[in-house]
């Protein structure tokens, strides 16, 4: 068992991404010792366990693995977005339209999916569902097909997921059209139609261009993949029905904003447009 100590500039609230990523069932984490442990696959699936020892102004990072030191440690870097902090980030937007949501949520991160492809099919499997039943079914499908190892869970490989019978999917609440996405998009991931390290070179607009080919994915699941699985920075979502609702609430709207609108103040949100989509989620979802 190795361990390595990161420290980051802050602010950094690793109690709101404990708090964010309770809510699925299948992560591993002690709230109390402020502790998250990771599904990590290199040469082998294992858990990378982090525990927060700092404070939000003053953060820092003890992780601990089995083996892969600096395998392991670039991916909770980039899960967590210990790279660069989070500082850069608060400077732009404390004199933006959004500075009061910015400072309300100051030091939360855009925490990303352990890896493209599990964010790839737990956005298809959320896809136009209410967020508990999602997770519900996440969990059946993960703990049904998937892995368990050293306490936290691994999504089933794509050979998998491509051989599961429909019906089995059917008998866990799936739809018919749910089941056939997730199945093909298991096919063409394991017969090389679809690579997802290929795909992450590309450039965003690529990026949607390719993934909305593919059946059961529309624009909303390729953003998703783009903010939660390849951590880009500029992504925003005009038409998703949360962000209009806080830009409605934040800026005191009879109705929710017409798309001309939200263009014009993401000029001022740029390049950082995935921190605007971030926070104007948090903004309702805690209820300030």
């Amino acid at each position: 068992m190795w361990q390595h100590e990161i420290n980051v500039q802050g602010p950094y609230d690793f109690k709101r991404v404990l708090d964010r990523m309770s809510l699925d069932p299948l992560v591993s984490m002690d709230k109390a010792a402020l502790r998250l442990s990771l599904p990590f696959e290199s040469e082998q699936k294992q858990a990378v366990h982090i525990t927060f020892t700092g404070s939000k102004a003053e953060p820092s990072f003890n992780i601990e693995g089995q083996t892969d030191q600096k395998e392991a440690i670039q991916f909770v870097q980039r899960v967590l977005q210990l790279e660069r902090g989070l500082h850069e980030i608060h400077e732009h937007f404390k004199e933006s339209t959004l500075k009061a949501i910015f400072n309300e949520h100051a030091g939360t991160p855009l925490v990303l999916e352990p890896s493209p492809y599990s964010c790839l099919l737990k956005s298809v499997i959320h896809q136009q569902l209410n967020m508990s039943f999602a997770a519900t079914l996440t969990e059946r499908f993960v703990k049904n097909f998937g892995e368990q190892v050293d306490n936290v869970w691994f999504y089933p490989d794509p050979e998998t997921v491509a051989e599961i019978p429909i019906e089995c999917l059917r008998d866990m609440q799936f739809s018919q059209r749910k089941a056939e996405y997730l199945i093909g998009i298991g096919e063409k991931l394991s017969s090389g139609e679809l690579d997802l390290i290929e795909l992450s070179k590309k450039d965003d607009e690529e990026v949607i261009k390719e993934l909305v080919k593919i059946r059961g994915i529309g624009p909303w699941t390729a953003q998703s993949v783009l903010l939660f699985g390849f951590g880009r920075m500029n992504i925003f979502l005009p038409a998703d029905i949360g962000i209009q609702n806080a830009l409605k609430k934040h800026f005191q709207l009879n109705e929710k904003p017409a798309l001309d609108e939200m263009e014009k103040w993401q000029q001022d949100w740029r390049p950082y447009s995935s921190y605007a989509s971030l926070y104007l989620w948090r903004s309702i979802e805690t209820g300030k």
